[in-house]
Formats: C-alpha cells, sequence, structure tokens
C-alpha cells in the first residue's frame, strides 16, 4: 500500500488534476523544440528574403530598390555581429557556411552586371548600326 500512496503523492494532484512530472518535462521540451523550429523558420524567412532583395534589385534604377538591395549586400557582408538576427548568426543556427554563400551571391552579381553590360553594349550597337542604316537609305533614295 505504501508504493500507491508514494505513486500517487509524486502524480501531484491538486483538486481533481493530476499531473506527471516527466509529463511536464516532456511537453516542456516539446516547447521548446516548436519555439526553436518557429525561431529556425523565420530566420530562413529572412535570410530568403535578404536574398531575394538582392538579386531582383541588383542592377535597379530607382532609389528605393538601390536601397533595398544596398542593405541586403550590406547585411551579408557585415562581420563580427553577434546579434540575434545578422547573417553570421542565422547561418550558424541554420548550419549554413555564410562565406560560401557570401562568394555565391558576389559572383552572381558580378556575372548579372557583365551580363547586363554585353547587353547594353549589344542595344548600343544595334540601336548605331539602325541609325546608320537608315541614315544611309535616306541618302540613297534623295539621289535615286
Amino acid at each position: 500500500m505504501a508504493r500507491k500512496v508514494s505513486y500517487e503523492h509524486a502524480l501531484g494532484t491538486d483538486r481533481g488534476i493530476s499531473f506527471d512530472p516527466l509529463d511536464g518535462e516532456i511537453i516542456e521540451k516539446l516547447l521548446k523544440k516548436d519555439i526553436r523550429e518557429g525561431e529556425e523558420r523565420l530566420m530562413l524567412a529572412l535570410l530568403a528574403d535578404a536574398i531575394e532583395h538582392f538579386q531582383k534589385h541588383v542592377l535597379s534604377k530607382d532609389e528605393k530598390e538601390k536601397k533595398l538591395f544596398q542593405e541586403a549586400e550590406q547585411w551579408f557582408l557585415e562581420k563580427d555581429n553577434d546579434g540575434l538576427f545578422s547573417f553570421e548568426y542565422i547561418c550558424e543556427t541554420l548550419q549554413l557556411r555564410p562565406n560560401y554563400i557570401r562568394q555565391g551571391l558576389l559572383s552572381w552579381k558580378e556575372a548579372r552586371r557583365k551580363e547586363c553590360s554585353v547587353e547594353g553594349h549589344r542595344a548600343g550597337r544595334a540601336k548605331s548600326v539602325k541609325t546608320r542604316v537608315a541614315h544611309t537609305s535616306a541618302r540613297f533614295s534623295k539621289t535615286a
């Protein structure tokens, strides 16, 4: 009978509500896990948002969009920031390599800018060729 009493005492009855301390620990662990997963989802969303701004506005002429790009780039390049939502801390928490991501983003940026520069050069060249053709055609039509 002593066992039954000590077991009931361990369950801790409070006005008809009983709980097992082990269940409380399990629930607490689950809550911490959910909180942790929630924090990681938030961090991942922040990282994805920064990457989106970086890529979407890399070539922007609009001042607001340029600012979004610059803020994202600055956030990626910032080191020695131990803040909860710093790029370094987020990468550490999500088990990502920040230098690898930085290198990839900067390489992508340079490739995108070169591509745009080449496209701009080609467009400018095509425009000048059209102008020369139009000018030459007009000159020949006057003499004919």
